[in-house]
């Protein structure tokens, strides 16, 4: 083994799919890429890790909801390019050509061109870490995309695609105590 230096152990770890979430304030919808989240419990529950410096930082704490959207490969580059500018002076929704949809319970907006949609609701602001608390209220995915694979960042600039599916259903369910 060798040592790795300490700032990079994140790497290690970086979580599950690059995501873009949505908000919606003053009559303006925004978006933005995050890959520093993760599934908190079965409710379902996440958490999602962002601060001031973010422009959807006003609307996550003043509307106290949004939009997880999950984009797979096929407009990775585009993920990444709505990730470094900002919605402070772009609509991205224009600027990248998407196509907004109107949510069921909240007034950011569901991505089209997305694989899935979680619409979100905001518990708790963690501001010590910069963390939100999301209780999910529905989840939308489109069932007739082809594309299914999502992106994963490395936390370098480089990025992981998901590839083949192993299956190791049988053995989990078959571990499980009754009920769950």
């Amino acid at each position: 083994m060798q040592e790795l230096p300490l700032n990079k152990a994140f790497m290690l770890l970086e979580p599950g799919p690059v995501v873009l979430v949505t908000t919606a304030s003053k009559g303006k919808n925004n978006i933005m890429t995050i890959s520093w989240h993760m599934v908190m419990d079965f409710t379902p529950q996440f958490a999602l890790m962002t601060g001031a410096w973010n422009y959807s930082f006003e609307a996550l704490t003043k509307n106290r909801e949004c939009v997880i959207a999950i984009p797979t490969v096929d407009i990775a580059q585009m993920v990444v390019e709505i990730g470094v500018c900002s919605g402070s002076d772009t609509d991205k929704f224009k600027k990248f050509e998407l196509t907004p949809l109107k949510a069921k319970s909240v007034e950011a907006p569901l991505i089209k061109e997305c694989l899935a949609n979680i619409e979100c609701r905001v518990t708790d602001y963690i501001e010590k870490h910069s963390i939100f608390i999301l209780d999910a209220v529905y989840a939308w995915i489109d069932a007739d995309r082809k594309e299914h694979r999502t992106i994963h960042a490395n936390g370098d600039g480089t990025f992981i695609v998901d590839g083949r599916i192993i299956s190791y259903r049988k053995l989990m369910l078959s571990k499980l105590p009754p009920g769950v």
